[in-house]
């Protein structure tokens, strides 16, 4: 049964657990690809045949927004939006909200990069949680210093990321842009704010770029049942080109937020690093929120921190190792 999963060895561990286990093979950084014979029963008792296992991942999270990381430094990730959609499936894969792929680069000051693949296999351009989690992965393999900023290269854009210590991370994001240029909007704004048709009801949402883009709807109540109807239609609605990250956001004093968030290409997710980050920049931007904001998750809670136009905006939060494992790269006979 383990091979109808696709996944043939699973290691359990813990921040600590996963450092002793690395540490026991210096000579084999985290997540780096090889190829294991696997040998398991066949179609009649008695019998085995050989699986050849090439695709070495990472499972990891952040406040509970989930990720499968790849080593591509040295063998490319071939992008295959079937594998992806496979490899995401909850039931038949491994499943994650999103899939990154870690890589070399050179320029802008940065020496790694990384991709990130939806779970329905499109690609996306930022991801605050999964930013975090890359930089924890690099961290533990030793490619990058703890307590030292280091440049990363996401797809659009150069950031900054600090590990403060194993499972403590934060990013520092371009400044936030405003309006329908930046969000691929066909909708009329006025100074960033839009008011869409959607599902009988007309919302009046803030457009912000951070890295991707979100629309963003303060509401009374993040738990009003009716938003588990609105957020998928918001997300898919005509008037955003390429779709968008519907953020949800309920104010309850100015240093306090929570946040319910529809991604493009995920759905409803327990955390969505750049999603607290546009919502903390629209309210900032009506004068509702302070500098520095903790926005309140379904997984947990984030540190965002904004003075205003004219700054880069910084996030702080957990990132989180699960489990590592092997994804077979074709069917067995």
């Amino acid at each position: 049964m383990l091979g109808s999963l696709g996944t043939r060895r699973l290691r359990k561990q813990g921040f600590a657990g996963a450092a002793r286990v690395e540490a026991s093979r210096a000579s084999q950084p985290a997540g780096t690809a090889r190829d294991i014979r696997w040998i398991g029963p066949a179609h009649g008792l008695g019998s085995a045949t050989s699986q050849t296992v090439s695709l070495h991942f990472t499972k990891m999270h952040g406040l509970g927004n989930d990720f499968v990381v790849i080593d591509a430094r040295s063998r490319p990730f071939v992008t295959d939006p079937v594998q992806i959609r496979l490899m995401g499936d909850r039931h038949r894969g491994i499943g994650f909200d999103q899939l990154l792929t870690i890589h070399r680069v050179e320029g802008h000051g940065c020496h790694w990069g990384y991709a990130i693949w939806n779970s329905d296999g499109s690609k996306a351009e930022q991801c605050g949680n999964g930013a975090r989690c890359v930089a924890a992965w690099l961290a533990r393999a030793g490619l990058i210093d703890y307590r030292i900023p280091h440049l990363l290269q996401a797809p659009r854009e150069c950031i900054e990321v600090l590990v403060h210590g194993r499972g403590d991370v934060e990013l520092q994001l371009q400044e936030p842009t405003f309006g329908s240029a930046g969000t691929d909007c066909h909708l009329a704004d006025e100074g960033g704010r839009s008011a869409i048709e959607v599902g009988g009801s007309t919302l009046v949402a803030t457009l912000v770029a951070t890295g991707n883009p979100h629309a963003v709807v303060l509401v009374n109540d993040v738990d009003a049942p009716d938003l588990r109807r609105i957020g998928p239609l918001l997300t898919n609605h005509s008037g955003f080109a390429r779709g968008i990250n519907a953020g949800f956001v309920q104010l309850r004093d100015r240093s306090h937020v929570v946040l319910r968030v529809h991604e493009r290409g995920a759905g409803w997710t327990a955390a969505c690093g750049s999603g607290a980050a546009a919502a903390v920049a629209a309210l900032r931007i009506e004068g509702r929120v302070d500098a520095d904001v903790e926005v309140a998750l379904p997984g947990g809670t984030l540190h965002v921190s904004w003075p205003g136009p004219g700054h880069a905006l910084r996030q702080r939060g957990p990132a989180a190792f699960v489990f590592e494992g092997d994804w077979p790269d074709r069917e067995t006979p």
